[in-house]
């Protein structure tokens, strides 16, 4: 699957292994164990680089993803926030679908009934190249 790129899409997701092992005591992850075993409804928190119009480096914001699907080295989820740094869109917006991996996820949390409803919805904006995937788990 294609990962998002600031180039192509305007936003990527930062890797949080990475982040962590450059800073281990001040930038903990949940362990690789329950970063790979997310479930329909968990949600996972992700960093997310953001270009914004006027600045040189993209913005990181911390948003929250449910979980919707788990296909082999990866998840597709829905944003379950807004950014704060650009304004209202079509491309990356509460409800758009969003693809990431173990690597990308900073926190978890677990379903709860709002969560599971979110997951068994069409998401506003699918990850177009998500269908190359075929068919994952609906977990």
């Amino acid at each position: 699957m294609r990962e998002p790129s600031l180039e192509l899409d305007g936003w990527c997701l930062d890797d949080a292994e990475q982040r962590q092992a450059r800073a281990p005591d001040t930038f903990v992850i949940p362990s690789k164990k329950l970063r790979t075993k997310l479930s329909r409804g968990g949600l996972a928190q992700l960093l997310f680089l953001i270009t914004v119009e006027d600045g040189e480096a993209p913005e990181c914001e911390r948003m929250w993803v449910v979980v919707r699907r788990r296909f082999p080295g990866g998840y597709l989820g829905v944003l379950d926030n807004d950014p704060t740094c650009i304004e209202k869109n079509h491309e990356l917006w509460s409800g758009s679908e969003i693809p990431f991996e173990a690597r990308h996820v900073i926190d978890v949390k677990p379903a709860s009934r709002a969560s599971l409803a979110i997951a068994g919805r069409k998401p506003r904006r699918p990850w177009a190249p998500a269908l190359e995937l075929g068919d994952g788990d609906d977990l």
